[in-house]
């Protein structure tokens, strides 16, 4: 198939009179290159069943929709109606290829991927790769920088169809994405991101292969969910609400950071979990959180 050039990306959008919209944080990708690269550090092969949010014009649509043959399918869920035209033609001619309209953050998940039955061309459903009656969906985006963060919470807690998720985004947010529990550049997406799946990011992308083109570099990371998670809590919102406070004035002890959450009882919990009150909440480590939640309830 043939993927979208710089040219390919500035005549479509010249076509349909459009611009990159600033507020929705559009960087269109527009190097065939590198999106096949995605595609293969997402490990997309025939007879997947993709999510892609965001799909823009369809830079890295035609790519996935290229590696899912024979027998997968792509499901592009895009927000901006002012692009479905746009799109909709990019993808003519692909029937691997569903556009929905629809806002990633606030979408009925359940309904979008548990009506669309097996992939176009087979009667059944394939096995998954676990040897399992149905094929879970691999997610595959070049997310909006300023909706990653909440949207991959999101999709982690409430989307169990999705076992892997491969996402471009800034480079900052893929390191904090992917940041283990217990280092710099950790925070309190980290400690939900570790509960919920492993994390890494895989690939480097610089600004010159986007049209407008962004600030900063961008990066692959790639979640893999977990079968269940590593660590034993009351209660996970507890757990990522403890998360929450102690990074919220993550330049203040614990014992500071903690006592608008905890009260009174904030030193002793710190104790009974363990963890020193002058710790400060980029040194735990995710069984240090559980330890603390479960102290705390």
């Amino acid at each position: 198939m043939r993927l979208l050039t710089p040219t390919d990306v500035r005549g479509l959008l010249a076509a349909h009179d459009l611009r990159p919209s600033r507020a929705l944080g559009q960087n269109f990708l527009a190097d065939p290159n590198t999106a096949r690269r995605i595609v293969r550090l997402a490990g997309v092969g025939p007879g997947d069943r993709v999510l892609e949010v965001g799909p823009g014009i369809g830079s890295l649509t035609v790519a996935l929709a290229e590696a899912v043959l024979p027998g997968g399918e792509v499901l592009a869920l895009e927000l901006d109606r002012h692009l479905l035209p746009v799109l909709r033609q990019v993808v003519a001619g692909l029937p691997q290829v569903r556009v929905v309209q629809g806002d990633a953050l606030t979408v009925d998940y359940e309904a979008l991927l548990g009506g669309t039955g097996a992939p176009r061309g087979d009667g059944g459903c394939p096995p998954d790769k676990g040897g399992g009656s149905r094929q879970r969906w691999t997610m595959v985006s070049n997310l909006p920088y300023n909706v990653a963060t909440p949207l991959m919470a999101r999709l982690l807690k409430e989307v169990p169809a999705l076992g892997v998720l491969s996402v471009m985004v800034q480079k900052e947010v893929a390191e904090r994405l992917a940041a283990p529990p217990g280092t710099p550049s950790c925070g309190a997406i980290s400690v939900k991101v570790a509960y919920h799946a492993t994390a890494a990011v895989v690939g480097v992308v610089p600004p010159t292969v986007f049209l407008p083109r962004p600030k900063v570099d961008s990066a692959v990371v790639r979640f893999e969910r977990r079968p269940t998670p590593p660590v034993d809590v009351p209660s996970p919102d507890g757990l990522f609400a403890l998360a929450r406070a102690g990074f919220g004035q993550r330049r203040k002890t614990l014992r500071q950071a903690l006592r608008p959450l905890l009260g009174t009882r904030v030193e002793e919990v710190l104790a009974a979990a363990g963890i020193p009150s002058l710790t400060r909440a980029e040194a735990l480590t995710l069984d240090q959180w559980a330890a603390l939640a479960r102290a705390a309830s």
